[in-house]
């Protein structure tokens, strides 16, 4: 399981997610980009920024939950500990 952080271009939004497949779950992001009815396609945010990986279903959703319980500083801080540059991660180039 992997909980996950997304942020769009001008990184003034994140959303946080959960999933078992990462590479599906960021295909279907991009994929409804223009989908103005959910968050991630109003708000643009595809870029993968942050993952972390879970041992089951119900830790990663305590951690999801924990995450978005949190401040945007101190959600900025655990992405720019984990990348500091904030560039998009690629899953099949990622050597973080």
């Amino acid at each position: 399981m992997y909980v996950y952080i997304l942020t769009n271009q001008t990184q003034t939004v994140l959303y946080i997610g959960v999933t078992n497949d990462l590479t599906r779950r960021l295909y279907e992001h991009s994929s409804g980009r223009g989908d103005e009815g959910k968050f991630t396609g109003r708000y643009q945010t595809d870029l993968l920024v942050y993952f972390e990986i879970a041992p089951d279903a119900t830790q990663a959703i305590a951690r999801e939950k924990q995450l978005k319980g949190w401040t945007r500083r101190k959600k900025d801080a655990l992405v720019t500990a984990f990348n500091p540059t904030w560039q998009a991660i690629d899953l099949e180039t990622w050597e973080g």
